[in-house]
């Protein structure tokens, strides 16, 4: 029971990092992605395929190009069907299909990504996961005014009877164009077990600017999202609102991920 009490306090407190990192002012636009997820410890197992539905719909968002051939996010539905394969124990290998519904009735394939996850091997009983992933892809100017791009994301979290906890400190660098330079795009999240097989908590991303050159707190942008994750034996759901902080570009999103094993 000390053990559980001395866990609970480490959980409490990684849950107020949470809050602490969403509650800073932004004043940078951060549009909602087509994934808008942070990555946890869970793998296909070896030999397995896997099928992730992400599906995000921007409420409330902005109704003017960034630049020249882009898609405004108001009333944007962005369908991305991700595809998985087990490796091992600890590499999974994905495919991203990007596409999107606009307002106008339009509907588009925006590019394609190649993802490989690690996760570090560990003993049963232990808590603590670390890993990584990495992306390389091709999207269209529609989503990107880089028509390459990768990202890097390192992973660590802990995983409790009840308590699920992860930090992503993103780097994306786009690979074709003027600015090349990586940015840094730290993502939070921590979850409670409510009852069996749901988990209710929160998820927060943000945009730091380039990461040789931070900029300063009152011009980051934040965006938080309470979610609810759902496991059952056939598939697993994530369902989360969030809402950009000060001048995040758009203001209300909704997104869901649905999984799928492929057995």
């Amino acid at each position: 029971m000390r053990k559980e009490s001395g866990m609970g306090n480490l959980c409490h407190a990684l849950r107020a990092s949470v809050l602490l990192l969403c509650g800073l002012c932004a004043n940078a636009a951060l549009a909602a992605p087509d994934e808008i997820q942070v990555y946890t410890d869970e793998m296909n197992a070896p030999g397995e395929f896997g099928l992730e539905q992400h599906i995000n719909y921007t409420l409330s968002g902005t109704q003017l190009p960034d630049y020249p051939g882009q898609l405004p996010s108001q009333h944007l539905l962005q369908l991305t069907p991700e595809f998985s394969y087990g490796l091992s124990s600890s590499l999974e290998a994905g495919l991203y299909l990007p596409m999107a519904l606009a307002a106008d009735g339009n509907s588009y394939l925006n590019g394609l990504r190649l993802r490989l996850k690690y996760i570090a091997p560990r003993a049963g009983s232990e808590g603590w996961f670390y890993g990584a992933n990495v992306e390389a892809g091709r999207s269209h100017l529609r989503i990107s005014e880089s028509p390459s791009g990768m990202e890097l994301r390192p992973l660590l979290g802990y995983r409790a009877p009840d308590w699920l906890l992860s930090f992503n400190p993103i780097l994306n660098a786009a690979l074709e164009g003027v600015d090349q330079q990586p940015r840094f795009e730290p993502a939070l999240k921590s979850s409670y077990r409510v009852w069996a097989g749901v988990h209710a908590g929160l998820e927060c991303y943000g945009e730091y600017g380039v990461l040789n050159a931070l900029l300063p707190a009152s011009q980051r942008a934040h965006t938080l999202y309470g979610v609810i994750d759902v496991a059952t034996p056939r598939f697993d759901v994530n369902f989360g609102i969030g809402h950009g902080l000060a001048n995040a570009a758009d203001a209300w999103v909704l997104k869901a991920i649905v999984a799928l094993p492929l057995k």
